[in-house]
């Protein structure tokens, strides 16, 4: 059965008498089936889907990145990658199932996978905690980081989850000190990190994994510092206007791209990325594959720089830069702003220069 968003009435009675044209076997009886109206109201289809998803809010698209028929990470992992294995535990406390991660290769390449999975029904998103991960996800998140570091094999991170869990137990194994830990050893890396979000990128704990070399999007997915519903129950103290959050708070693909947030956006099948999943797929492989051939002639030194050089440009004035060289982390001062500055930390050079001046006003006179 599929699951219609609220927006998307017109589709979903398209859809309906499409599945009742193409079965002979209806609720009429036996009867034959009309090619030529299948064909009409699939080209309607196809152009209504056009025409709601080229045009979707922000709060539309919040809505899509969460839709309970979107790809997840599993399904990412289990398509993209071979010889996969699995490596659980933090060797501390336990095992956090909200984040999958292992070895495999792709392209026969090795490579770390991580993924934030919310799971497919409501066994397994109670299992792996709505993809909410806890300090001991953060930990194990660490632990393998640094094993890739250490035999030079390159980490994917797929990052989709509403943020970090906000439970008490969570909160009392250090939830915020091993996101902090977790974000630290991102950016000290010295192997490419590429992560990319396919779903809802929410709060710290999206970061906690994508402070990486490439951040990429997917067309419909979400990044922010927080849900449009937080947002708008702090701001407006109403939590209904998520329309005004969403958009006040630039997390669409699009907006973030402009913002030099993330490096790029993976185009969605019409309708979104759960209405083609194999569409999307060849996308994805296509980014990756590019992503990591871009880091290969690489050094070490060379990737660490890219990825500090990258998160110390994010809000900076694009004059600071030339190319891939960073000049300066600061503007550059102008000669009066410079004179004030040794004023201020010479006093005595105030009194020199009005003693010059009371004699140079003596002489004159």
């Amino acid at each position: 059965m599929k699951n219609y968003l609220n927006f998307e009435n017109e589709i979903k009675d398209l859809e309906k008498e499409l599945e009742r044209l193409k079965d002979p076997f209806n609720s009429e009886g036996i009867s034959q089936v009309n090619t030529d109206k299948i064909s009409i109201l699939e080209k309607d289809l196809n152009n209504k889907l056009k025409k709601i998803y080229s045009n979707l809010n922000p709060w539309q698209t919040t809505l899509v990145a969460r839709h309970e028929d979107r790809p997840k990470s599993k399904f990412f992992i289990e398509n993209l990658f071979s010889d996969f294995v699995q490596l659980s535990g933090d060797r501390s406390y336990g095992e956090d199932k909200s984040l999958i991660s292992g070895l495999g290769r792709f392209e026969g390449k090795s490579v770390l996978v991580l993924g934030q999975e919310k799971g497919e029904d409501l066994d397994t998103r109670i299992e792996r905690n709505f993809g909410m991960m806890k300090p001991e996800g953060y930990r194990k998140n660490i632990r393998l980081m640094k094993l890739a570091e250490k035999f030079n094999i390159p980490i994917i991170c797929f990052i989709d989850t509403p943020g970090a869990y906000p439970g008490v137990g969570a909160e009392e194994r250090g939830q915020a000190e091993a996101i902090a830990r977790s974000i630290e050893t991102c950016m000290e890396l010295n192997v490419p990190n590429i992560s990319i979000i396919i779903g809802e990128g929410g709060s710290g704990g999206a970061i906690a994994l994508a402070s990486s070399n490439k951040v990429l999007m997917l067309e419909n997915a979400i990044y922010s510092v927080i849900s449009p519903e937080g947002c708008a129950t702090i701001l407006w103290r109403d939590p209904t206007k998520t329309l005004e959050a969403a958009q006040a708070m630039k997390l669409t693909s699009s907006d973030l791209l402009k913002l030099n947030i993330i490096d790029e956006i993976i185009p969605e099948p019409v309708g979104g990325a759960h209405r083609n999943t194999d569409e999307i797929l060849i996308s994805l492989k296509k980014s990756i594959s590019k992503n990591l051939f871009f880091f290969e002639q690489m050094s070490s030194n060379q990737i660490l720089e890219h990825r500090k050089n990258k998160f110390l440009s994010i809000g900076r004035d694009k004059g600071f830069i030339i190319g891939e060289s960073k000049i300066s982390l600061v503007k550059e001062k102008s000669f009066s702003n410079k004179m004030k500055e040794q004023i201020f930390k010479k006093p005595y050079l105030v009194i020199y220069l009005m003693i010059i001046l009371v004699l140079i006003y003596l002489f004159i006179l």
